[in-house]
């Protein structure tokens, strides 16, 4: 019985390990609005059939996860009553449920029209 629990989990860690490997570059440009309280991003994700479902970000030194919103140009956004600390991390669920977490992709000091790409 040991074994077969030792077999299932090197087989999920194969497929962890495959998805990681398989992950499309993810490049996040800055889009006008976003100022020290705002940050409105166009996320290019270049996997076939798939798209963003979910994209939430962390500050510096924080360790809470904050949601963005979807608009209707296709920009994520978040607002805030306070200033955002950079460098940001971002995690991301696919439509096909494909998960990925890229850190201190955008700097604090970023630029409007900037694109900044995920470390693979």
């Amino acid at each position: 019985m040991a074994s077969s629990s030792r077999m299932l989990a090197v087989a999920a860690l194969a497929v962890l390990f495959v998805g990681v490997m398989c992950a499309a570059p993810v490049e996040f440009t800055v889009e006008k609005g976003s100022d020290e309280k705002n940050l409105a991003l166009s996320i290019e994700y270049n996997k076939e059939g798939d798209s963003m479902a979910e994209v939430v970000l962390k500050e510096h030194g924080s360790n809470e996860w904050l949601a963005l919103k979807k608009n209707g140009d296709g920009v994520w956004e978040i607002k805030s009553d306070k200033p955002l600390k950079g460098p940001f991390n971002f995690r991301f669920v696919s439509e096909k449920g494909m998960r990925n977490v890229f850190d201190d992709v955008v700097p604090a000091d970023f630029k409007v029209g900037t694109t900044y790409k995920s470390e693979e």
